[in-house]
């Protein structure tokens, strides 16, 4: 008889690495001065202001100044944060995470979309604004040399933009 135990059946896979990576990279950033940022994809599921959501994405600071209460938990992140002057709830399912990364150096971890996730996305653009509520959209970089020019009214020329090598909050006091 050998005193080895017995090795977990080969689909068990354990609980989300993802909470805890999460954790890690915060503190990391914490520790480092820098400050840390998730994209999130915004759906049905995460609480938000939905004005400051783009595409379905929404990036938030997360470090200790910009928030009140951070609780970075095994299946939502928590905390209280000001959004134009005006304190919001926030509730962010975590494997709705996308990236988690220091905005002052762009260092950090990207994560899968939640596959659920996907599908909302193709059908709340489905939708029409009209029928979508205050439904909330994923913001994305753009990479196109000017992207606003694919969106401009005919005739009309878009307004001068500057391409943006990542998502970027703007702490408002």
């Amino acid at each position: 008889m050998s005193n080895v135990p017995p090795s977990p059946p080969a689909d068990a896979q354990g609980s989300s690495t993802r909470p805890y990576l999460i954790r890690a990279l915060h503190d990391w950033c914490t520790d480092n001065g820098f400050t840390p940022y998730l994209a999130v994809f915004v759906d049905r599921s995460v609480q938000v202001p939905f004005e400051y959501v783009k595409n379905n994405e929404i990036v938030l600071n997360v470090g200790f100044e910009a928030t009140s209460g951070l609780k970075l938990g095994n299946d939502f992140i928590e905390f209280k944060a000001r959004f134009g002057g005006v304190a919001r709830e926030i509730l962010v399912p975590v494997d709705h995470v996308v990236a988690i990364y220091a905005r002052e150096n762009g260092q950090g971890m990207a994560f899968p979309m939640p596959t659920a996730a996907a599908d909302d996305a193709a059908e709340t653009q489905a939708t029409p604004p009209a029928e979508r509520g205050t439904g909330l959209r994923l913001a994305t970089v753009e990479t196109d040399a000017d992207p606003a020019a694919a969106e401009a009214p005919e005739g009309e020329e878009p307004p001068p933009s500057a391409p943006s090598p990542r998502p970027a909050l703007k702490r408002v006091k």
